[in-house]
């Protein structure tokens, strides 16, 4: 159940032409709500390396988040190895980033200062094993592709407060993840998707998790290539040969994602939708300094249908729980920047 420790380890080295991120998510389990958390190192290519702390509050029944994002100028050593974790501050905002973590500290948003005070802990579940979506080492930690995805903690349970929009909000026991990207620049255009799917009755706990991207090599861009991987209960379903396009297919239409895939596991479809809900449009730096723009929704409807290769079909659905990221090269006017 505990990570690799290279999932965790800063990549940042003190070198310019970098950008890596720590992030945490939870989702009220009862209500159209959700937090998220990152905390980023930046470094340009030309000028000091920055950290960023950004924190997002999803409430259904609000038009618009409460997002909001600091920067300081960066200084070494950033995380830091303690008896509790991985100790890693950006700005105000600090993670400690273990089996029992936490998420703690306070950035200005939209709607006022917001301050955090989440601990989190993660359940003995297959589903919650330590993930890597793409399929080898050498992509994991190779020059191809130039941003990389871990994610350590795929299911969490978070507990605590939150202080956001003039009130104070009640975590208890709310699931959630933890990730980890880092890289020489953002993807050119990515869709990135997560859901966790509780047990209920006779049907285990289950998780998705996979994106599409394009990227560039060599000046040029790829085709939109996917992953995805499904668990559920002790049984996992990767779809992850990047080179057989033909057995694959995304869109990226608005706000939706849909992915359908087919591999020696079977055969997966997933479809994810914020299309009405709450979303935040991120503008993210790039180590050339040009901003890509992230439309951020944790509230997404969800459906996933999967045909094992051997045995029944299943379907999982969420009305609200589902972490949809799209990314593109310029803002939604729809969307407030946070910058």
């Amino acid at each position: 159940m505990r990570p690799a420790p290279d999932m965790q380890a800063l990549r940042y080295g003190g070198r310019p032409g970098h950008v890596e991120s720590y992030f945490v998510r939870a989702n009220d389990p009862e209500a159209p709500r959700a937090i998220w958390l990152k905390a980023t190192i930046y470094a340009p290519e030309r000028g000091p390396a920055e950290v960023e702390s950004w924190l997002v509050w999803f409430d259904g029944d609000k038009p618009r988040p409460a997002a909001g994002r600091e920067s300081t100028v960066a200084t070494l050593p950033i995380a830091e190895q303690t008896a509790g974790g991985t100790r890693l501050t950006a700005a105000r905002l600090t993670f400690v980033l273990s089996r029992e973590g936490a998420a703690l500290g306070i950035v200005h948003t939209s709607s006022g200062e917001a301050r955090v005070d989440l601990r989190w802990t993660t359940p003995e579940s297959p589903v919650a094993a330590p993930l890597s979506l793409l399929p080898r080492a050498l992509l994991g930690e190779g020059p191809f592709p130039r941003s990389k995805l871990v994610t350590p903690f795929p299911s969490v349970r978070l507990s605590g407060f939150i202080d956001v929009a003039g009130q104070r909000v009640d975590v208890r026991q709310w699931p959630g993840m933890q990730g980890h990207n880092w890289g020489r620049e953002h993807a050119f255009e990515y869709a990135w998707g997560q859901c966790l799917f509780p047990a209920s009755g006779a049907e285990p706990e289950a998780m998705v998790e996979g994106f599409s991207a394009r990227v560039r090599v060599l000046d040029k861009l790829t085709p939109r290539v996917s992953c995805l991987v499904v668990r559920r209960g002790p049984r996992s379903f990767r779809f992850d040969r990047l080179i057989d396009l033909w057995r694959q297919c995304a869109s990226i239409d608005g706000d939706r994602w849909h992915l359908r895939m087919a591999g020696r596991d079977g055969d997966a479809r997933l479809d994810m939708d914020a299309t009405g809900r709450p979303i935040a449009c991120l503008g993210y730096r790039n180590p050339d300094a040009h901003v890509s723009y992230c439309m951020n929704s944790k509230l997404a409807r969800v459906r996933l249908q999967v045909q094992p290769a051997r045995g029944a079909a299943f379907e999982c659905t969420s009305e609200h729980g589902g972490a949809l990221e799209i990314l593109r090269r310029t803002p939604d006017p729809r969307f407030p920047e946070v910058v």
